[in-house]
This record gives C-alpha cells, sequence and structure tokens, in this order.
C-alpha cells in the first residue's frame, strides 16, 4: 500500500513571529469566512484575529455594501478582487466616485448596485461601463437625474445581462435605442415608470436584444404596437405590463404573434384589457405558470375560459378584482395544477364561490382571502379539510368567520408556515390549535382582542421556527405572553407589540435574548423605559429597525447603550419620546444610521439638532417638524442635501406634547386610546 506524502502547511503571512493558526491552510480559512459573511461584525472581529487572518480575509471578500462613499478610498487596497459592489447605502455617489471604482476593480467587477445613488452623471457611467468590461448587472432605479447622455454611455457595457432602470424619467426612446444596440446580452431589462419610453423604445429593445427573459414595462405609455415585437422574443419568460393604460382590446385584437416561452405574465392595473384581449395576448403561450390580473375586469367565465388551455398554470392573482359566479365555476374546472391563489379585496366572493372553488384545486400551497368580509366558517372548514397541505393563508380582515374556526386551521393544516389573522376573532384556544404547526416562521395577530398571554405562551413553547410576530394592539397580551416568545423562539427577526399597555420593560428584557432580532417596533407602549431598551441594545445587535414613537418614559439613558451596542440600527423613530440634544447626538455615532423620524420631542434645541445632523454620515431622510425649519442654518441644510440627504417637513401641532404628558400622569389607559387616535 502507497503511503501519501503529507505536505506541509505553508505559513499564512509573510510575519516570522510563531503564530498557532499557521497550521490551518488558506483553504480552510476561507471556507470559514464562507460561512460568516452574514454577519459584517463575526467577519470584522476574524480578520482581527491575526495579521495572516486580516490579510486572507482581504483577498477573499467578493462582496462589499460599503456605509458612505467616503470610506472607498479605505477599502479600494483592501479589497483587490470586489465582485459585487452594492451602494444603495451611498446616497452621494460622483463621477470621481465611478472612475476610481472603475479603474480599481476593472477586472474584477461584475455587479454595481446605484439604485439610491445620485450626483454622477453619464461621465462617471461612462467610465465605469469602458473600464468594467465584465459588467453582467447594473441597478440604476430612480436615477432620475440621468438622460439620453447616460443611457448611451449605459450602452458600452458589451456584456451586461441585468438591468434596471426604474423611475429613470428623463430617458426617452432615443436613449433605449442606444442601449438595445449596444447592449445585445441583455436578458433581464426593467423600465418601471420610465415615462418617457413608449413604442419606438420598447422596439428596438425587442429587435436588438434577442436574449430577453424578463422584460418590465410597467406604467410605460405604449400600445399594441410594440407588443408584437416583444412577444416575438424566443426566450421571454416574465412579462410586466401593469398600469399600461394604452393597451386594451381592441389593440391586442390585432396582434399577429404569440410568445411560446412566457411563463409569468402581470396585467395587474389594466382595466381597458378584458377576456378578448387576453385571449389574444396569450394565444399560442405553452409554458405559462403565472398569471397576474389584479385590479382588472371582472372575473368571468370568459376571462377564466382564456386559461383552460394552460396545463402548467400554478399560480393566479386576481387581487381587487369582482369575482362572478360564472368566473368561479370556470376556475375550478382549470385542467392546472394550480398552487398559488390570491383573492384579497375580491367583491363578490362568498362562502359557496370559495368553498366551490378550493375542493377543486385540493393541492393549493398559498391562499390569500384577505379583506374577504363575506366569507364565515363554512369557508375555513372547506378549505382546512380540502388544501390539507398549505404552507401560507393569509385571511386578515375576514371579519365574519367566528373563533372555532381558527381551531381547524391548526388541526389540519400541520405544514402551515405562514398565518395572518390580524384583526379577526381568533382567541386562545384557536392560538392553541395553530401552536401544532411546528413550521410556523410568520404569525400576524394585530388587532385580536380576544387572544392573551395563554394562547401566546403556548405558540412560544411550540413553534420554535418563528421569524416574524405582529401583535399590534392586541391588548390583551402582557409580559408573559411575550416572555414565552423570547424563550421559545430564538430564530425571531421582527416583533411588532406597538399601542400594547401591558407592555413593560419586562418584554423588552425577554426579548433582548433574540439575538437575531432585526426590527422592533413598541410604538405607544406606556410601560417601556430606557431600563428595557437597554437590554435590546446589548442582546440584539443585528437590530437594524427601531420605532419607540410615545415611548415617553425612554429618555438618553435608553439612547446611550444604542450608540454603543446596535451598530447596525439604520432606522428610528423617536417622535414623542424624552429624548434631548444628548441623546441624539449619542445616536449619530451609530454609522450605519440612514432614517430618522424626530417629531416633537420637547429636549431638543435647534444646536443639538444640527449637531447631531452633522454628525450623522450616511443620513438619507430626516422627518422633522416644520417648526425648526428657520432656526437651522440654511448652509447646514443645504450641505445635508449636497450629501443626498431628504428632509420631510411635518406641521402637527407642537403642543400635543404637553397634553401626552398630563393625561399619562392622570389616566394611562385613557391616553392609550387618546395616541392611537392621531398614530
Amino acid at each position: 500500500m502507497k503511503t501519501q506524502s503529507k505536505r506541509r502547511p505553508q505559513p499564512l503571512s509573510p510575519d516570522s513571529s510563531p503564530n498557532p493558526f499557521d497550521i490551518l491552510t488558506e483553504e480552510i480559512v476561507c471556507k470559514i469566512l464562507d460561512h460568516l459573511h452574514n454577519d459584517p461584525f463575526a467577519t470584522k472581529a476574524f480578520s482581527l484575529t491575526c495579521k495572516a487572518f486580516y490579510f486572507i480575509e482581504s483577498r477573499h471578500r467578493r462582496i462589499l455594501k460599503p456605509l458612505r462613499p467616503e470610506l472607498l478610498p479605505r477599502i479600494f487596497h483592501r479589497y483587490p478582487f470586489v465582485s459585487h459592489l452594492d451602494l444603495s447605502m451611498c446616497p452621494r455617489v460622483d463621477d470621481n466616485t465611478l472612475n476610481v471604482i472603475s479603474s480599481t476593480w476593472k477586472a474584477t467587477l461584475q455587479s454595481i448596485n446605484l439604485s439610491r445613488s445620485r450626483f454622477f452623471t453619464n461621465a462617471g457611467l461612462s467610465s465605469l461601463f469602458v473600464n468594467c468590461s465584465g459588467l453582467v448587472e447594473v441597478d440604476l432605479c430612480n436615477a432620475t437625474q440621468l438622460t439620453d447622455l447616460a443611457a448611451s454611455a449605459i450602452a458600452e457595457a458589451k456584456n451586461l445581462e441585468r438591468l434596471s432602470l426604474a423611475r429613470c424619467k428623463s430617458i426617452t426612446d432615443m436613449g433605449i435605442g442606444c442601449i438595445a444596440v449596444g447592449c445585445r446580452k441583455l436578458r433581464s431589462l426593467c423600465l418601471k415608470w420610465c415615462l418617457r419610453v413608449g413604442d419606438l423604445g420598447v422596439e428596438l429593445i425587442a429587435l436588438k436584444c434577442k436574449q430577453i427573459r424578463s422584460l418590465d414595462l410597467s406604467y410605460l405609455p405604449i400600445t399594441e404596437k410594440s407588443l408584437n415585437s416583444v412577444l416575438q422574443l424566443q426566450h421571454l419568460e416574465d412579462l410586466v405590463l401593469e398600469g399600461c393604460h394604452g393597451i386594451d382590446d381592441d389593440g391586442l385584437s390585432t396582434l399577429d404573434q404569440s410568445c411560446k416561452s412566457l411563463k409569468m405574465l402581470n396585467l395587474s392595473n389594466c382595466q381597458n384589457v378584458t377576456h378578448t384581449g387576453l385571449s389574444s395576448l396569450i394565444n399560442g403561450t405553452e409554458q405559462l405558470q403565472q398569471i397576474i390580473l389584479a385590479y382588472g375586469s371582472s372575473v368571468t367565465s370568459d376571462l377564466v375560459k382564456c386559461l383552460n388551455a394552460y396545463s402548467k398554470l400554478q399560480s393566479i392573482k386576481l387581487d381587487g378584482c369582482t369575482v362572478t359566479w360564472s368566473g368561479i365555476k370556470a376556475m375550478a374546472s382549470l385542467n392546472a395544477p394550480v398552487k398559488e391563489l390570491s383573492l384579497s379585496k375580491c367583491l363578490g366572493l362568498t362562502d359557496d364561490g370559495l368553498s366551490f372553488l378550493v375542493q377543486s384545486h385540493k393541492d393549493l400551497r398559498k391562499l390569500d382571502i384577505t379583506c374577504c368580509r363575506k366569507i364565515t366558517y363554512t369557508s375555513i372548514d372547506i378549505i382546512t379539510n380540502s388544501c390539507t397541505s398549505l404552507t401560507s393563508l393569509r385571511m386578515e380582515s375576514c371579519s365574519l368567520v367566528p373563533k372555532e374556526a381558527f381551531v381547524l386551521i391548526g388541526a389540519r393544516c400541520s405544514f402551515l408556515e405562514e398565518l395572518d389573522a390580524t384583526d379577526n376573532e381568533i382567541d386562545d384556544e384557536g392560538l392553541k390549535s395553530i401552536s401544532r404547526c411546528s413550521k410556523l416562521s410568520i404569525l400576524k395577530l394585530g388587532i385580536c382582542s380576544n387572544i392573551s398571554d395563554e394562547g401566546l405562551a403556548k405558540v412560544g413553547s411550540s413553534c420554535s421556527m418563528l421569524k416574524e410576530v405582529d401583535l399590534y394592539r392586541s391588548v390583551a397580551i402582557s409580559d408573559e405572553g411575550i416572555a414565552a416568545i423570547g424563550e421559545g423562539c430564538p430564530a425571531l427577526e421582527m416583533i411588532n407589540i406597538a399601542y400594547n399597555d401591558k407592555i413593560t420593560d419586562n418584554s423588552l428584557i425577554s426579548l433582548s435574548k433574540c439575538r437575531l432580532l432585526k426590527a422592533l417596533e413598541i410604538r405607544g407602549c406606556l410601560g417601556v423605559s430606557s431600563i428595557g431598551l437597554s437590554a435590546i441594545a446589548v442582546g440584539c445587535k443585528q437590530l437594524t429597525v427601531l420605532d419607540i414613537k410615545k415611548c415617553f418614559n425612554i429618555n438618553d439613558n435608553g439612547m446611550l447603550p444604542l450608540a454603543q451596542f446596535s451598530q447596525n440600527l439604520k432606522q428610528i423613530n423617536l417622535s414623542y419620546c424624552s429624548v434631548t440634544d444628548v441623546g441624539l447626538v449619542a445616536l449619530a455615532s451609530i454609522s450605519r444610521l440612514q432614517n430618522m423620524t424626530i417629531l416633537h420631542l420637547a429636549g431638543l434645541t435647534p444646536n443639538g439638532l444640527a449637531a447631531a445632523l452633522l454628525a450623522c454620515r450616511a443620513l438619507t431622510k430626516v422627518k422633522l417638524h416644520a417648526s425648526f425649519r428657520p432656526l437651522l442654518p440654511q448652509s447646514i441644510l443645504g450641505y445635508m442635501e449636497a450629501h443626498g440627504c431628504v428632509f420631510h417637513w411635518r406641521d402637527k401641532a407642537f403642543q400635543l406634547l404637553c397634553m401626552f404628558w398630563t393625561n399619562a400622569r392622570k389616566n394611562p389607559r385613557k391616553l392609550h386610546l387618546e395616541i392611537c387616535s392621531l398614530s
């Protein structure tokens, strides 16, 4: 038997000092890094372990999402092999920045996200696309400053495959024509809300970019003239025509082409298209799997019969449509393996219709009956008896469904992963039954006054995979129920307990055990204070969204721990809290903070606000009371706006704060009702 020679691992660093990590090969270290990419703090800690790890991490990283453009010079040399650059958190990206990017990563850059960036022009884009020949994906959404000159620069990206120009409202047919000629390899193109692009531009795309798989033409002023060319695309799979009001039955009837490869068609908000136009549009399509007709014409038998020939159809979305009995019967007769059915806000949907429909499609996985206010126990009984493989059931505001019906959901739908029972009659017995759904990850119970800690505790002890819990204004819930969630749901990422007056600091202390918590809303919880918020800050370091509006007992003592431990925080609402200049300036040290709402802070002065604004380098949106506008130096406002920050001025009556404080001392429960009416 031959013995294999053992190659001695080479040191990871030129540093000659003894290093216990030298026994690891670079390949092993890179494997470790692969498992840390979702946690920036873990990656940072890893790179600071030793010089060897610092060196390898810099060469291993391929994806970058810097907080501010001024940080880019520091990372250009540290990370030489970046392929995916996300600048969506950098509102101010100018031509010079794009020039440096294009020269630094010209050999490696494959995708760049500029969706929330501004201040660059066609010159910067030209440098980027000429130098970075390997670019295959570019997101330029919201770049309203771009014109046809920028589009001609985009045309230099010969290898571009995915391009998003949503809301680039200054680009016209001429610019789209340049892109069509230059970017022949395009597979995905989004032109949503490009209001100056019409039939000519779309036709040019269809004629020149033969590899298109996905095309979003939402809200464009196009007609059937360009659709003939679009339908000739042999590889087109996804076509979105939402809000294209220039498309109607008369025009569609003139189509002489069909698209056999089409898998998804979105005709939402196209009120001028009925079964006649739909039939012409999808005639000859062989692969159709999903169709979206939301907020369109009535669902009649004629409309549904258009879908009879599509045996691969799996998803039908009819939200906001008027449903007729003939349409229901026709849908029940469809010879297709329908897995997803969305009937949210459908007028005319009753127990008879829904029951008849679901009994014919027993393989349903997702069902949305939000705001279908005529359905009762009968529908839920038949749904749960027929569709036992449901993974998602959305039934917000089904006001006639009694509490007994929710027991059936837990007893019969054991595969359920999502349940939206917002504004329903569900009670503790229903929650106890639903707790049998061990795979549940999303549970929405907002405005459910019949549930209490008893039922929630059962959910917390049985549904350990819960990631999202909504208990908005479920006023019978107290610390005991939240403690069960905090103890039993370690994967929790989002929880909303706003306007629950029985919630105290004990709830926040319980939730601080959820290390993955990213979004917390405790708006109007009068019993919480800085003590509970401090526990959240220390325990939940992944927190990114925080709403503490009308939490009057939260003051600067809660802001200091946030500033120290919550370095991932991006969005915060401080309105009506007791935070002063000191707390706001402390928050400004959070480098990722982008969005702040700071209305009616009695302890806030113009000087403190100005200092905080200048210290927040990553701010993109600030909501302030209009009274501060003349008190802040215009030079500061101009400086902030020049760096990409948008101010939203509100003029709500400031004296309300005094009323809140007075009432809070006298009658906290009465105050709860008052602030709810003003939220």
